[in-house]
């Protein structure tokens, strides 16, 4: 009976694992549409990241159910939370950097590419141990990222430098939630989240200003309204993500949830936008279906 109800425990968990993943790939692809719908012209670039974050702050604090712990929570959850917030923003400044110098296409798929930071730091040093098909279903995810974010156009590569190292910056981000769900504790998750977004809203503020200053570009009502609209499912897939990854170990989740909201984010551009897929996004689409499969081999 007791092994009867260990068995059952971990069903549980699972199906409650897997949930939570289809919500958080759902609320990423969201966030894609949203800004997709957004679009702005010559505004303030940070002035819907700033509405995204006051959003997320505002549900991470309403959403808190033991308030006691915004100034009670332990040293890992503010450490962890604080760092996050900084590579989320850093990664953001960098990847603007680089398309300024390789174009948005490349600079798109090395930040793709960042998928590998995480899925190494479970292996090196979380002792996760894929198997055959999941290390074959992951280099398939690999390559498919690539072949979709290819272009004939792309030009060539004028600073590379800076392309690996917004491939380093966007992977660690994503390692935080795996990092924080090893050294944290579970009832400070919506704790860690509202940290994060709240060290990210800082530096956006300043960043904020200082391009207003520079560019005397500034914001216009629709433009916090989108941040609004990008806010409420940014929290969401970032508090489902983490809990997923109590449940399933990191190179599932992390190879899952990026190839989920890229595959939702396609259908939904082909069936409300009209979008037409080209030849090479097909294929990278289709390389993704192989790999999901052989990411669920036991």
């Amino acid at each position: 009976m007791g092994f009867l109800d260990v068995e059952k425990k971990e069903g549980i968990m699972q199906l409650s694992g897997s949930l939570f993943l289809v919500l958080a790939i759902l609320s990423s692809a969201a966030m894609t549409i949203v800004l997709k719908i957004f679009k702005t012209g010559d505004h303030n670039r940070y002035a819907i990241i700033l509405g995204n974050y006051i959003t997320c702050i505002i549900l991470g604090v309403v959403l808190l159910k033991d308030k006691s712990l915004l100034l009670k929570g332990s040293l890992p959850t503010y450490i962890c939370g604080g760092i996050c917030g900084v590579l989320f923003v850093a990664a953001l400044v960098l990847m603007q950097k680089s398309i300024e110098s390789n174009g948005a296409v490349m600079t798109s798929a090395f930040s793709k590419l960042g998928l590998m930071v995480p899925l190494l730091m479970s292996v090196v040093f979380f002792g996760e141990k894929p198997g055959i098909f999941q290390i074959i279903g992951t280099l398939i995810v690999l390559c498919a990222m690539w072949v979709i974010n290819q272009k004939k156009d792309t030009g060539s590569i004028k600073a590379p430098l800076i392309l690996v190292i917004v491939l380093i910056f966007t992977g660690l981000a994503d390692s935080m939630a795996k990092i924080f769900d090893r050294l944290g504790t579970r009832d400070q998750d919506s704790l860690y989240i509202l940290f994060v977004f709240t060290t990210a809203l800082v530096l956006t503020v300043l960043l904020f200003f200082f391009e207003k200053r520079r560019t005397g570009k500034t914001a216009q009502l629709r433009d916090f309204a989108a941040g609004i609209a990008v806010g409420v499912p940014n929290y969401f897939s970032s508090l489902l993500l983490l809990k997923t990854l109590s449940v399933f170990p990191a190179f599932i989740v992390y190879t899952v949830f990026s190839t989920g909201a890229l595959m939702a984010v396609s259908i939904v551009g082909v069936a409300l936008f009209k979008e037409k897929l080209q030849k090479n996004q097909i294929a990278g689409l289709l390389m993704i279906v192989i790999a999901l499969i052989l990411l669920n081999v036991q």
